[in-house]
């Protein structure tokens, strides 16, 4: 699947919608939000503010559209909830214990702007504000659960924790295409495929349509890392909004390390077109979905 350029256009239009959305909805609560330590609060509100893709809660709002027609409430929760998750997570990496990084989005990271333990008290804090959001604002107690399950399940021990400690592992060690994808899968894909999954929940989607693009979704997220991976090595820090070249620097397993870029490169595209094929059941109602997996492919950022 190709894009013309006005299709591309009007994609990173659309994006930056959704991204608009994700931003206020995560204002807005955190707005509200009264019980919050003020210490606490002004560092949250510093990393979420960041100038962030906000491509899971795309995710999310784009599958729930697919599915309810709409954004429901219940959609916009879930999509603060995957951004806190997704946010609380890189403060943890960027610092000097994890990946010892100075710049995040652009500006200085968490732990720079305030302190070491001020960054993570703040990841602590987004975390667990993530599933009292849903909890709070998700007003059906069956929908609830799966969303907070489905979270819960790919950012754990079992999913992205899983993944950041075997990336930790396998540093500066001869690198195995099963390791790699073992912490590709788990760190980054299984996110992205909550994000999707979520967004079906939010939409009220029978077990197929979630399975279809929980798939979908894992697809995109490898993608997305094989295409990280590989900007890591070609793309300068300002591009990134981080510091360009540490993969390589701390011995990092990535795709172009054990297999070179070319089959990375191929290893990408296969992963666009399995993504791409998830959505076959959905028709044209889908082409924002698979415009993104196009999309991902030729990331320059």
């Amino acid at each position: 699947m190709t894009m013309t350029q006005q299709e591309k256009t009007d994609f990173k239009d659309a994006l930056a919608q959704k991204a608009k959305l994700a931003n206020q909805v995560l204002l807005d609560i955190l707005d509200s939000a009264e019980d919050i330590q003020p210490d606490i609060h002004a560092a949250m509100r510093y990393t979420l503010d960041a100038p962030g893709k906000r491509i899971r809660a795309a995710m999310v709002f784009w599958c729930c559209e697919l599915i309810a027609g709409e954004v429901t409430p219940a959609a916009k929760a879930a999509a603060a909830a995957i951004e806190m998750v997704h946010t609380y997570s890189l403060v943890h990496d960027d610092l000097p214990e994890m990946d010892n990084d100075e710049m995040r989005r652009g500006r200085p990271t968490c732990h720079k702007q305030f302190d070491e333990a001020t960054a993570l008290l703040t990841g602590d804090a987004l975390l667990t504000y993530a599933f009292e959001v849903i909890a709070d604002k998700v007003d059906d107690p069956k929908t609830a659960l799966s969303l907070i399950r489905l979270l819960a399940k790919a950012a754990g021990p079992a999913g992205m924790i899983a993944g950041q400690m075997q990336d930790l592992n396998s540093e500066k060690q001869q690198g195995t295409l099963d390791i790699l994808k073992y912490i590709h899968t788990n760190k980054t894909a299984k996110m992205f495929a909550a994000s999707a999954a979520m967004g079906a929940v939010a939409g009220g989607a029978d077990h197929a349509r979630v399975k279809h693009l929980y798939s979908y979704g894992l697809d995109v997220g490898l993608c997305f890392q094989v295409a990280d991976d590989l900007l890591d090595i070609s793309a300068s820090s300002q591009q990134l909004g981080k510091t360009a070249g540490k993969d390589q620097a701390q011995g990092k397993v990535t795709y172009p390390a054990v297999i070179g870029r070319t089959r990375s490169l191929d290893v990408a595209r296969q992963l666009t077109q399995s993504a791409v094929e998830e959505l076959t059941s959905f028709g044209p109602r889908a082409d924002i979905l698979r415009q993104l997996a196009v999309e991902l492919l030729s990331r320059s950022k």
